[in-house]
């Protein structure tokens, strides 16, 4: 601009002209007013009419012309009808006031071509006259020793002038400020009294063909229309947009210069002053001109339904300038110069579109410095605050997402510019993967050099969409806290969320997430932690080789467990500290990780290794929670990649389960009723989900809860690093004892198998630690509960599930029980399954879920002193007490049956019988097959060799305590249902249906034993009657009947072995002892059954014909007349000699 002194010149000798007017009218005194009054270049309407038909001859003559000292505009003819249609009377006199308002008026106002020809040259000749540097000199006198810069200026160049407009915010001094203003006020009227400017960009202009550059031409684009033309085509350019001019360096310069002069008073922007003039008086009417203030005004007011198109686009230009350069922003350069300076965040780049002029380049690089926690100025941060507003409302600011978004804003966003729609709509179809890389990455420098995660209401489309929910849920937080973003995240998916909040919110919160250094809280507490476990750069630095989310990755994973040969181990704090966080940024990471988790999209290294698992599984999975739940539910099929970070992901929920936001909202009534105390005081880590899982069928529970507890508990079953809890108790024990199982159910299998081992051994030292041993019996009841958390069992009998459960709901082990109660019509395969369950259940009942939870009240009253081992057997003690619970005594009765079905099932039997059941009873056994049952047929070898009176004792008291139980209840007796079923639906349907427990349906078949048709019932009943010959306990209606009798006549006598029955019958063929008539009648029923089964059943050997002689009541009668016959015929042998044939000694020597 060397050569544009001219321009300031007349801006002086028009200043001085305005300032001393009114002081003294006498131009003799005042000769330089005069000279301004009457300038050189002065002209008549005769010269206009010249210059009209040769103006830059007519505009050189005028030069010469010397008019008298008085000459004043208004009085030029050419100009008399504008002057006094347009401008006031008492203007007329002062020719700097007929200029301001005839050229401000003529944009909008026909003036006669003559008229704006006169005023163009009048400008134009003082901008050339010489005196003006002089004049400058001596009204700027004070000005010019202050700026150095201007001091240093060599004059009569012109340079001194275009300073003193360079530095004019500087002046202080009245009279040349004033002078400085209105020439800088005529300069810009018109391009071609800028400095150079027609030269510089004539080969642009006419390329773009933004008008004529004639003096002499008609005006087509006057008054700034070709600096708005030139700022529109380098704006173009910037975005890359087809067809785009390449102006020339020095072109670009001067434009960027102009708009830089022109920034503190939107006067001096002549297309936009012309554009906006009516929108300024509608909109800005109170606002004062100067220091941009105007056009921040306008600004703010850009996207409302009053603004006019044309003042729209016109600052929309406007603010694609001050994006390039910041310094085309008077108040942003103004207010963050010394911030600027301090932070060494500007160069002096001769070249406006250097990267350090650009306004990102400002604003990542004063951000940086606020989130380092150093000071900057609250008046800079303010402008920063307006501009980073303005960047997130119109996305056009950005070359960057013009140029590369491009394509997506025409398919999916076009018509929603205002008010940052578009750009949202950007960043949901970039949530969606459904945007080129450039135009993501785009997306993603422009929400750091916003920074909305620093303050929401920089968004103004998130503003307006949460404003509700923000005054509802989010009032007690001040407004602008970075901490209301957190707040919203925290209330998302509840009913004071809205769904358009909602939607805004997860598309700011996925780049957002793609960036740690987004969240202001998070960098704040952690930047340190971040430096140097993370190894981070600064925060307006980025790594093109670090992957999105990294950092946060890095550190949530610090925060919880560091992973060493796949196995996690707590974190050891070391002397220099640098292995764990800070306690302020552990807990920052767990609330950011707690929110993140209601959305996959919000993991960042989720989302990229998954993306394709994603697709293939999880397509149909769209609400909230539910895409990570499918990526659990498929673990075993997702690719290598995925399946590490949605393992390591499972592994710190099951360590921090209030990482499941949603689960922890559904199961509130739940925790607050029974796991309070746990929630508060955060115990332990995965003792929640243990308390969770532990009351899962309380009435709090819900299903939502529920299901997700259950959910939670499924995928545990996949890797035993999901169960915390048992991870951290078990962990040395898995690697010593069961190395390279990864299932928890194996594992469970392993160690409970060790641990079984060792007690049967009676080893002194368990391999399996107390810790490990404790925790083990948690996991194993809870895998009790839900038949889902056994694999192999499930898929053994998912089609019996189907064919005879389906109505039944998992959980509770409800499934479990159908099994059982339906186990003779299961599939071989998992009735198998069942059966090894029952076996284990009836070892250690307390994994009998089913049983502790209905009789848990019962064990309470009964069982207090017992051990786990022994609770069934106390409930079977106390079934028939008068306060145990029926629903109990319903369940200790189907154990009961359960355990008389197969030896194997009775602990204490095979424990008593070990040496009876092979002696008697192996032909069973070798005919039997492994995890099948034997369906009661070892048991009744053993009754009847009991009846036979030839089993140990121990054995014998235990098979007692059966007989006794089965004669009450049929149904304990397995072969007895078995074989009798359809003779107890015929002949005794009263009995059956009573379901009575005293033996009434055992008696009525006795009684109609002659009416059973069916052989093996036949025999069952009276094996029946052969076992109660050896006990009368064993035949309840008979001991009922007759217990005065026994206690008379027989309380001296010991049960067992047939005495207490043999003393009755004795007393009934005892005339002398007077029985009870029920009981002699019962004893006289028993004769005739036994009598008859003697007929119907005789011995079928040698040993049955001595049992039942030695269990006869006449067995004294029979053993004395067997013992007289053996001795007659011993008798018979000595007298009578011997019956064979004598030998002679002669044929024995033969």
């Amino acid at each position: 601009m060397a050569d544009c002194i001219r321009v300031l010149h007349l801006l002086l000798f028009l200043s001085v002209s305005s300032l001393l007017r009114p002081c003294r009218a006498d131009a003799n005194a005042w000769p330089v007013a005069a000279n301004l009054q009457n300038p050189p270049g002065a002209v008549n309407a005769a010269a206009v009419a010249a210059a009209d038909r040769n103006p830059v001859v007519g505009g050189a003559a005028s030069a010469h012309r010397k008019r008298s000292a008085g000459w004043k505009l208004s009085e030029e003819g050419v100009c008399r009808d504008d002057l006094t249609r347009l401008c006031a009377k008492d203007t007329w006199n002062n020719n700097l006031a007929v200029l301001e308002c005839l050229q401000d008026k003529k944009e909008d106002s026909d003036i006669a071509p003559e008229c704006s020809h006169l005023l163009w040259n009048y400008k134009l000749n003082l901008t050339t006259d010489p005196k003006f540097e002089s004049v400058a000199v001596e009204v700027c006198r004070s000005t010019i020793s202050e700026i150095k810069e201007c001091a240093a200026e060599e004059l009569g160049k012109g340079y001194l002038v275009s300073c003193l407009v360079d530095h004019r915010a500087n002046i202080s001094d009245y009279q040349c400020k004033q002078y400085v203003t209105k020439m800088t006020s005529i300069v810009f009227s018109d391009f071609r009294l800028i400095c150079g400017f027609m030269d510089k960009c004539r080969d642009d202009i006419n390329a773009l063909h933004c008008g004529s550059i004639s003096t002499g031409d008609k005006d087509v684009h006057s008054q700034g229309e070709v600096i708005a033309c030139l700022e529109k085509g380098l704006v173009r350019e910037a975005e890359e947009r087809p067809g785009a001019h390449a102006i020339k360096d020095e072109c670009k310069k001067n434009i960027m210069r102009v708009a830089e002069l022109s920034s503190d008073d939107f006067h001096l922007d002549r297309y936009l002053y012309f554009a906006c003039r009516d929108d300024r008086e509608r909109l800005c009417e109170s606002t004062l001109a100067g220091e941009g203030r105007v056009y921040k005004c306008l600004f703010n007011h850009k996207f409302e339904e009053a603004m006019s198109e044309r003042c729209r686009e016109a600052l929309t230009t406007r603010q694609k300038l001050i994006a390039q350069d910041y310094k085309v922003s008077y108040s942003l350069a103004k207010a963050c110069k010394s911030d600027l300076r301090k932070y060494r965040c500007s160069t002096d780049s001769g070249v406006p579109r250097a990267r350090e002029a650009r306004l990102s380049y400002l604003l990542l690089c004063l951000e940086s410095a606020v989130h380092r926690g150093r000071t900057v100025s609250g008046e800079c941060q303010g402008e920063m605050m307006d501009y980073r507003r303005m960047l997130m409302e119109d996305f056009s600011l950005s070359p960057e997402i013009v140029l590369h978004c491009r394509a997506e804003i025409e398919s999916d966003c076009s018509g929603l510019h205002r008010k940052g729609r578009t750009l949202h709509c950007l960043m949901r179809v970039g949530r969606n993967n459904a945007v080129d890389p450039n135009c993501q990455r785009a997306l993603q420098t422009l929400i750091q050099e916003a920074d909305p995660g620093a303050d929401y209401r920089i968004d103004r489309a998130l503003n307006e969409a949460c404003e509700s929910v923000i005054q509802t849920a989010c009032k007690h937080i001040r407004n602008g806290d970075p901490m209301i973003l957190s707040c919203l995240m925290e209330h998302l998916y509840t009913d004071k969320m809205v769904e358009d909040c909602e939607h805004r919110l997860l598309e700011l919160q996925y780049f957002i997430a793609r960036d740690w250094k987004l969240d202001p809280v998070l960098y704040k507490k952690c930047q340190g932690d971040a430096a140097r476990l993370c190894h981070t750069h600064g925060w307006n630095e980025t790594s093109e080789m670090m992957p999105p989310g990294a950092i946060f990755s890095c550190l949530y994973r610090h925060a919880y467990r560091s992973v060493e040969q796949g196995r996690r181990r707590p974190v050891q704090v070391t002397e220099e500290g640098n292995t764990t966080l800070s306690r302020d940024c552990k807990v920052e990471v767990q609330r950011i990780l707690h929110q993140r988790a209601l959305d996959v999209k919000l993991d960042p290294e989720l989302q990229r290794r998954c993306m394709t698992d994603l697709g293939k599984w999880c397509s149909e999975k769209t609400d909230s929670g539910q895409e990570l739940e499918c990526l659990q539910d498929h673990l075993e099929d997702l690719v290598p990649d995925c399946r590490s970070v949605v393992g390591n992901l499972t592994e710190l929920e099951s360590e921090d389960i209030q990482i499941e936001a949603l689960l922890m909202r559904a199961c509130e009534p739940v925790i607050q009723a029974h796991c309070h105390e746990v929630a508060d005081n955060q115990i332990e880590s995965g003792d929640l989900m243990e308390c969770l899982a532990r009351n899962k069928h309380q009435k709090e529970m819900n299903d939502k809860c529920s299901v997700g507890v259950t959910h939670f508990q499924l995928i545990q079953v996949k890797d035993f690093r999901f169960s915390y809890k048992f991870k951290t108790a078990c962990k040395e024990d898995v690697l010593k004892l069961c190395p390279n199982i990864k299932k928890k159910v194996d594992v469970v299998t392993c160690l409970s198998s060790t641990v079984r081992n060792d007690t049967l051994q009676d080893v002194k030292e368990q391999r399996v630690s107390v810790k490990c041993r404790k925790q083990l019996r948690v996991e194993e009841v809870e895998m009790s509960e839900d038949i889902r958390l056994e694999p192999e069992l499930y898929d053994s009998c998912k089609p019996d599930i189907n064919r005879l459960c389906q109505t039944v709901a998992f959980g509770n082990a409800q499934v479990i029980e159908c099994l059982k109660e339906n186990k003779r019509q299961l599939t071989q395969r998992c009735r198998q399954k069942i059966f090894k369950l029952q076996e284990v259940e009836m070892v250690d009942p307390d994994l009998d879920y089913q049983l502790m939870k209905v009789c848990k009240q019962m064990i309470r009253r009964f069982c207090t002193e017992s051990e786990g081992k022994n609770v069934l057997q106390c409930l079977k003690q106390n079934k028939n007490s008068e306060l145990m619970d029926p629903k109990c005594k319903q369940t200790i009765t189907k154990r009961q049956i359960t355990q008389n079905t197969d030896f194997r099932l009775n602990p204490i039997l095979r424990k008593a019988c070990k040496a009876d059941i092979p002696k008697f009873c192996q032909p069973i056994l070798n005919s039997a097959t492994a995890d099948n049952e034997l369906e009661g047929q070892v048991i009744s070898c053993l009754k009847l060799k009991y009846a036979d009176q030839r089993l140990s004792s121990d054995c014998e008291d235990q098979i007692r305590i059966i007989l006794q139980e089965s004669a009450l209840d049929y149904r304990l007796d397995p072969q007895l249902q078995l074989h009798c079923t359809q003779e107890i639906t015929h002949l005794c349907p009263e009995e059956a249906a009573a379901q009575e427990q005293t033996g009434q349906v055992e008696e009525c078949l006795k009684i109609n034993l002659l009416k059973i048709k069916q052989e093996a019932c036949k025999k069952e009943v009276l094996n029946m009657l052969k076992e109660s010959k050896a006990d009368i306990f064993v035949d309840p209606v008979l001991h009922t009947a007759c217990a005065l009798d026994i206690k008379h006549h027989c309380a001296a006598i010991p049960p067992g072995k047939g005495r207490q029955m043999s003393c009755l019958m004795e007393a009934l063929q005892d005339k002398r002892v007077r029985l009870q008539p029920e009981c002699k009648k019962r004893l006289q029923d028993r004769m005739e059954m036994w009598s008859y089964a003697a007929k119907v059943a005789p011995a079928e050997g040698f040993s049955d014909l001595a049992a039942q002689v030695l269990t006869s009541p006449s067995k004294n009668y029979i053993l004395s007349l067997m013992a007289a016959s053996v001795a007659l015929l011993f008798l018979m042998g000595l007298l009578c000699g011997r019956f064979t044939k004598r030998v002679t000694q002669e044929l024995k020597n033969r």
